[in-house]
């Protein structure tokens, strides 16, 4: 990704945490709304982890 897709990228994060937040206000932990915004930032979130992944984990058995 270069430098305008990680900002854009960035943007949606802050965009999807201040949604959750207003949801949660609005609604409560629990609400369906909520737990599926939650898991749109997690994605988010996970994308961009990835991003700057570079080097892979070992895996134990």
């Amino acid at each position: 990704m270069n430098k305008d897709e990680t900002l854009a990228l960035i943007q949606q994060m802050e965009n999807a945490r201040q949604h959750l937040h207003d949801l949660y206000a609005e609604y409560g932990f629990g609400h369906a709304c909520v737990l599926e915004q939650s898991m749109l930032l997690d994605e988010l979130i996970n994308q961009y982890n990835r991003m700057f992944q570079t080097k892979k984990q070992p895996h134990y058995v």
